[in-house]
């Protein structure tokens, strides 16, 4: 994400200072995620999500398109962003940055690639039609956390999603309306969940004049914090312990042993996190369902 161009030589030298003496301006420990909210909204597919003062809402969509002529068995899934100077005025509308695409690319490998959306059950008639998923992505505010906060939006949206249900007739293709069927969940094989680590290295002088280098090491960090990191490690798990991916951009060195640790602190985030999303879909769901038995007939499993 862009740097923040608003921190003064003092402000820098006092988030500095407090990050050595292992404190945080929001008074989280270095470890601490910040608190998530997660909001569904009338249609099925919208969300808005939370993570501190970083605020965004996705909505995701359905149409039948054509497969890939070099993957006939497989759906479509797209993502869109829409970061413009309503989220900051770091940002510039109707421009994308390098930055955007990188946050684009990192959730798409963590949805598509990791299987979290299983593509085959999305294929309609093999190699000519079969549902195209998309989930348009709008910014509101900024405070850092984009990839992780989108993360969970776009997962959360995939979720809460459902397709209408198709019938085929020699080679036509029936799509039901709600009032005809009852619409399809999009079938989720896991919920991968990104958390993003920042490095802050740390010199100092002892009393022999030698400078000696700390490293700090802080999750999920503020707007201003990241203006301030060396370097930055997204990792994508899910609650079964299953990296997804591993996103180091810049090229720093970081240790193995960091990494282990890292992955360790990422999983507990993860499994919080799965567990509130699967909170709010139930709250939701009685309230779309209230006044009959659609809660007590599902056997839907929690993954």
């Amino acid at each position: 994400m862009p740097k923040a161009k608003d921190i003064s030589t003092n402000e820098q030298n006092f988030l500095l200072s407090l990050l050595d003496e292992g404190l945080r301006i929001d008074e989280r420990n270095f470890e601490d995620f910040r608190d998530a909210d997660i909001q569904f909204g009338d249609s099925l597919g919208h969300v808005e999500v939370k993570l501190g003062n970083t605020r965004l809402v996705v909505r995701v969509s359905a149409e039948v398109a054509k497969p890939y002529e070099d993957r006939p068995y497989e759906g479509l899934f797209l993502i869109t962003t829409d970061i413009s100077a309503m989220a900051s005025p770091l940002f510039e509308n109707g421009r994308q940055s390098e930055d955007e695409m990188l946050v684009t690319r990192l959730i798409e490998k963590a949805i598509r690639r990791s299987n979290a959306l299983d593509l085959e059950s999305l294929v309609i008639v093999a190699g000519k039609s079969c549902w195209m998923i998309r989930a348009d992505v709008h910014y509101l505010g900024y405070d850092g956390g984009f990839v992780d906060a989108t993360c969970i939006g776009v997962i959360a949206a995939l979720m809460h999603f459902k397709v209408p249900d198709i019938s085929i007739d020699g080679d036509k293709t029936i799509i039901h309306s709600v009032e005809e069927r009852a619409p399809v969940p999009l079938s989720i094989l896991h919920v991968p969940i990104c958390v993003t680590f920042s490095f802050f290295k740390l010199d100092k002088k002892n009393e022999d004049g030698e400078v000696t280098t700390k490293e700090i090491v802080l999750v999920d960090s503020t707007a201003r914090e990241e203006a301030l990191r060396h370097s930055e490690m997204t990792i994508t798990i899910n609650k079964n312990r299953d990296i997804c991916q591993i996103a180091k951009p810049g090229g720093q060195q970081i240790e193995a042993i960091t990494i282990m640790r890292c992955a360790n602190v990422a999983y507990n985030i993860a499994v919080n996190l799965t567990a509130l999303i699967h909170k709010r879909l139930k709250e939701d769901d009685a309230i779309r369902n209230k006044g009959n038995l659609a809660i007590e007939l599902s056997a839907e499993n929690e993954r």
